[in-house]
Parts: C-alpha cells; structure tokens; sequence
C-alpha cells in the first residue's frame, strides 16, 4: 500500500507540474507516455567513464528490468528555441540486481530533467539533458544526478517516437547507480492563443483579436461571413458583392457609396431619388416634383410672358416673342407695310424739313408701333423727286429722315435703336415725269433694319 502511494505521489507530482506552469507565450508542451527498464548492473565505481563503466550495456537478458505495461509518464515544456524543461514519473519492479536475482522489489522515481534539442525542426530530432530526482527501490530512496541521450523521431507535427537513456547517480551509498531506458509515444500540445479564440498564435492570422477558425483566427465582427479585414464595412452586416457593405433601400448602391442610403434612388444619382426626372436627386432638387435644369436647382426658369422663353434669356420678358427672335415679338410683313403706309404720309413744308402739324397723329401712330418691339432697330429714310439738284436733293432727304428720328426718339423711342438716311433721288418708285410719280417718289420710310 505504502508503494502504491508512492506511485500515486510521483504521477501527482508530474500532473503538478503540468499545472503549476502556465503555456509558454510560443512553444508548446510534450507529453509522453511509454515503457522503461531499470539496469543495476554495476558500473565500475558508480561514476561515468570509469573503469568498467557501461560494461555490458547492451545485455537486456541478464540485466535489464522491464514491466511490460505503461510504466512511464512525462509531460515537459519547451522554454526556448531547443530548450526545455520536464518532469517523469516511473515505476518498476525489480527482478536483477546487478548480477543478483532479487525478489520482486518495487521501483519508483520522479524525475526532473532540462533538455536541449538538436534539429528542432526535423524528423528525427536527438537530444541531451541533464536533471535530477528521487527514486526508491522498496523502501530505500535517494537523490540522484542524472544525465540523458535521447532522440525524438516525428510521425506527424504532433505525434512522434521519443527513446532515451539516463543514467540515474545516487547520493547515497544504499542505492545503487543505474541506467533507466525509455521508449514511448510522445504528444505535443498547447501553445499560446492571445486572443482566446481557441486557436493558437502560431496558426492564428490574427493573433490578437478574437476570432473564428474559418478565418485562421481572424474576426467576423457583423457575422456577414465575411472576415473583417477584407469586409469594408466589418460592423454592419452586408452581401459579398458589397465587400460585405448593407445596402439599407434596396437600390443596388451599398450605403457607404449611397448618397442616400434610406431611400432607393438611381446610380447615376449616387443612390438618391429624381422624383421629376429632370436629372437632379431630389435632395439637391429646390422643385423635387417640377422639371428644371442644374444650373437652376432643379427649377424651371421663369418665363413671365409664356412665349417659352425663359426669362433670363428673354430680351422681352413682358411681351411673348419667339425664340427665334430672343423672347421679342417679330416685326412681320403685315407691320412692316403698316409703318410704312404710315411714314409715307408724313408731310413736310415745301422745300424744308419741318414737319406740319397734321401729320402728328401718324407719328403717334407709328410711335406705338415701334413701342411693341422694344428690341428691334430701324432705320429712316428720306426720298426725293428729281425736281432741283441732286446735291439739294440729297440733303434735303438726309434732313427730313433726320427730322423723323428726332422726332420719334422725341416721343420715347431709344435713339439706339433708331438710325436715318437721305438717298436724295436715287431710288424712285415712280416715274418723275408726271406729278403724281413726283409725289409717290417724295417719301419717307421706316424699315427694318436688325432684330437681336
């Protein structure tokens, strides 16, 4: 019973260890389990490389106590690059004693050993170590120094053969010396996971933020499916042809691209509405339900005498025109003979420029006339029959059409608009020979001369 409690101390002991030291921030623990057999065979004088020493080290028959079950567990930790740190417990039962048959004795020993590895990263990975214990044989117990070789052969990343022999040197005389072999299966395990997230830095993409192992660790915080370092909008959940953006109204338009995210609107329109499809979004739209151009915030320009020209463009904005003629109304043909029949009985003193009186009520006439085309310019001209000299003549129409102009411009009409010639008795319209072809030839007419 006394043994079996011993048993039970050194694999509490090893499971200790394994608690008692958390993960190492980057290498992973070992655990191995495995078979161990004990030779006392002497030694020459219980020290290394003295004379005798491993004489018949190999000779497993005579000299080698092996129990042929589990009889060996060890867990140890990795410190730094090749470096580690471990803690074995063992039990035996004793049957040679050197060249003695013994009664069947009991073994137990716990043991803790620093190891140093060579060829970390290959298959096959020899080590030494060296450490120290406490092993008892019965009854007898006593501190030993040990000294390990060994080598691990790796079937998978963490599955691997591990076979070692220590040589165990007692402190005491009543124990003596041994060798202890071991072969067995050893498990790598652990490491460190900063984040938590279950996976261990080592393989974690993202090793500090809490993550999922669909990612390699790294974090889906909207739960889009989508990793957050490849989602542009990692808070909000949204579909992978968005990059994992919502898109709130429906339009096709994620909302960090959507102008208006809330409301379905149109590409072209960053994602907002055009109520009256005049080409401005709603929200930039002062007159979101009536046509009107960009320029005018989406308004249509005022056009105060209906003609269809707006009013900015429009040279007569209170008179309906056409657009041809700039929003002014036209001088047509009927107006332009009606001016005429009217100047054409403008009468003058015999021989000057005075206008009579009488013909006062035609100027008026032809004054409204020319008031209803605020933008259109004419010209006045004077004719003559061929009665005196042409010089005389010439300067008597050029101051008869002068007299008209001043006479108008008088009135209220822009002298702008209004320009005056004399052709004397160049161009008749009727004969000269006859009185009244003298009369149709002295004249005076208003024409057109430019609408702008």
């Amino acid at each position: 019973m006394k043994n079996l409690s011993r048993l039970m101390f050194a694999m509490l002991l090893v499971l200790g260890f394994s608690n008692t030291y958390a993960q190492d921030d980057n290498n992973p623990w070992q655990i191995g389990f495995g078979v161990n057999a004990v030779d006392f065979f002497p030694n020459g004088d219980g020290y290394p490389l003295s004379n005798g020493f491993g004489d018949e080290y190999f000779n497993v028959g005579d000299h080698w106590n092996i129990l042929p079950s589990l009889s060996s567990i060890s867990v140890s930790r990795h410190l730094s690059s090749g470096l580690s740190f471990g803690v074995t417990g063992s039990i035996n039962k004793i049957e040679y004693m050197g060249d003695m048959d013994v009664a069947d004795l009991s073994y137990y020993g716990i043991d803790g050993t620093f190891k140093y590895g060579f060829l970390n990263h290959s298959v096959f990975n020899p080590f030494v170590g060296v450490g120290g214990g406490y092993t008892w044989v019965d009854e007898i117990g006593a501190g030993t120094l040990n000294g390990t070789l060994g080598f691990n052969v790796w079937f998978t990343e963490n599955i691997g053969l591990t076979v070692q022999s220590s040589y165990k040197h007692a402190f005491e005389d009543y124990l003596t010396s041994h060798f202890q072999h071991t072969a067995g299966i050893s498990i790598k395990f652990g490491g460190k996971d900063t984040d938590k997230d279950g996976i261990y830095d080592k393989d974690d993409a993202c090793p500090d933020v809490f993550g999922l192992e669909i990612f390699d660790g790294c974090p889906d915080t909207d739960g889009d499916g989508i990793e957050d370092s490849k989602d542009s909008c990692p808070n909000e959940a949204g579909p992978a042809e968005f990059n994992g953006c919502p898109d709130t109204d429906g339009d096709g338009i994620p909302d960090p691209d959507d102008k208006c995210p809330t409301v379905a609107g149109l590409a072209e329109l960053n994602g907002c509405p055009d109520a009256d499809g005049d080409g401005v979004a709603d929200v930039d739209d002062n007159c979101p339900n009536e046509a009107g151009p960009a320029e005018n915030n989406g308004c249509p320009w005022p056009d105060a005498d209906g003609d269809g020209v707006p009013d900015k463009d429009d040279k007569c904005p209170n008179l309906a025109g056409t657009v041809a003629n700039y929003g002014c109304p036209e001088v047509s043909e009927e107006v332009k003979q009606k001016l005429n029949a009217y100047a054409k009985t403008i009468l003058f003193d015999t021989g000057k420029s005075t206008i009579k009186k009488e013909s006062a009520e035609v100027l008026e006439n032809i004054t409204v006339i020319l008031n209803k085309f605020p933008h259109a310019k004419f010209t006045v001209e004077g004719h003559t029959d061929s009665t005196g000299s042409d010089q005389l003549n010439l300067n008597l129409s050029e101051a008869r059409a002068r007299a008209v102009k001043d006479y108008l411009v008088g009135n209220g009409i822009d002298e702008f608009r209004l320009s005056s010639k004399g052709y004397g008795e160049t161009k008749p319209i009727d004969t000269n020979s006859t009185r009244a072809g003298r009369a149709n030839n002295r004249r005076v007419e208003i024409n057109l001369v430019k609408e702008d």
